[in-house]
């Protein structure tokens, strides 16, 4: 990945507390990967914001090298990495991913 795209990939990461990216965008998801961590972060009460990888092949392919991770979504949490939709969904059922959000916010 060349450093503009992954200059562009840390500042989206940076500009909101919970970045996600996703086909398509929180108002209209384009796959259903991307809206289940769109309903979940939804049911939880969650402010987030959402990256369109449809809409910019070289994010979208540099997001999946930018943390190791293969597919859409990713969501990031203040800049890390915290998962795609199965991890998402496995965190949401346990009760861990509300608790893991509501410390980071609150710090």
């Amino acid at each position: 990945m060349d450093l503009d795209t992954r200059n562009r990939i840390e500042n989206l990461i940076s500009s909101a507390p919970i970045m996600v990216f996703m086909k398509g965008t929180k108002l209209m998801p384009q796959c259903g990967f991307s809206n289940n961590v769109v309903q979940i972060l939804t049911a939880l009460g969650m402010n987030f914001e959402t990256f369109d990888v449809l809409s910019d092949l070289e994010i979208r392919q540099g997001i999946k090298e930018f943390s190791d991770w293969p597919t859409i979504p990713q969501v990031y949490l203040k800049g890390e990495f915290l998962g795609g939709s199965d991890i998402l969904i496995e965190m949401y059922n346990s009760g861990e991913l509300r608790e893991k959000l509501e410390i980071a916010l609150a710090s």
